[in-house]
């Protein structure tokens, strides 16, 4: 069972879980995906909190639904994911990593060293 934290809605926690199987190839393309009750029973959270997140992905083109079969990974999926997570990662969170390097004065090669200070 995940652990749900309070810095953002559930739903948007879980789509982030989805996307990250689908990212690390724990859930590759034409697999389907567990039911919302499935997935409500097992997390304890509300049904409706499970279809927003699972029809947020399905908006980003992530996941089809397959009438009679339930929810699947699309094709290209891991594609398109890794094409969006990296677009939103250099406009979003590298900005706010480059500064905060440069006002702590942290230099490339100790950043990159596998010895930590």
């Amino acid at each position: 069972m995940q652990e749900w934290h309070d810095s953002q809605p559930i739903y948007q926690q879980l789509k982030e879980a989805v996307l990250h199987r689908i990212l690390t190839g724990s859930l590759i393309e034409g697999d389907p995906v567990p039911s919302v009750r499935q997935v409500a029973a097992e997390e304890r959270i509300n049904p409706l909190t499970v279809t927003r997140a699972y029809q947020m992905l399905t908006e980003e083109g992530l996941l089809e639904k397959r009438r009679g079969l339930g929810l699947f990974v699309v094709e290209g999926a891991r594609a398109r994911a890794v094409a969006s997570e990296r677009e939103s990662f250099l406009r979003i969170e590298w900005p706010r990593i480059r500064a905060r390097i440069s006002a702590l004065d942290i230099d490339l090669p100790s950043l990159l060293s596998d010895e930590q200070p």
